[in-house]
């Protein structure tokens, strides 16, 4: 396998693997407070289950970049260039790294929204745009490993 060829991989498991990695623990701060809610009011699962899902779509944005590099270089019959190559694993950085940083970000504003939802339930839509404030940054690091990925040729 040529170095061009490593960092192609290379910029599809950034994307997937931060992203995904981030997700799983954000899921996991919001889903331990709103299985204590859900514990004490089970009626109240379909307004957690609306916050705790909502760390998890940075895992789907890196897995989309990643699924759209793999399509592209795996039809490529041969070894990817070094400069291509490059250019993959860069486009995977941004959704990567932010898509880490922002679903960890986003379990924690989301479990605080879980709160809401525990004393206040009719006030459950403000943790929901509370939470969505921080997906906003996870969706412009997509667009940009968007625009990155698009300008790679091969």
């Amino acid at each position: 396998m040529v170095l061009g060829t490593f960092y192609a991989f290379l910029g599809v498991a950034v994307a997937v693997l931060f992203s995904g990695i981030g997700s799983a623990y954000g899921v996991s701060i919001a889903g331990r407070v709103a299985a204590g809610v859900v514990t004490e009011d089970p009626k109240k699962f379909g307004q957690t289950l609306v916050l705790t899902a909502l760390p998890g779509t940075q895992g789907i944005y890196g897995f989309v970049i990643g699924m759209l590099m793999f399509f592209k270089f795996s039809g490529f019959v041969g070894a990817i260039p070094l400069e291509a190559g490059v250019r993959f694993l860069v486009a995977g950085f941004p959704v990567g790294i932010v898509g880490l940083f922002s679903a960890i970000l986003q379990g924690k504003v989301a479990a605080a929204g879980v709160g809401i939802v525990a004393k206040r339930p009719e006030e459950s839509a403000k943790g929901i745009v509370y939470a969505g404030l921080v997906e906003t940054y996870a969706i412009l690091a997509f667009i940009i490993s968007f625009f990155l990925y698009n300008s790679i040729t091969i």
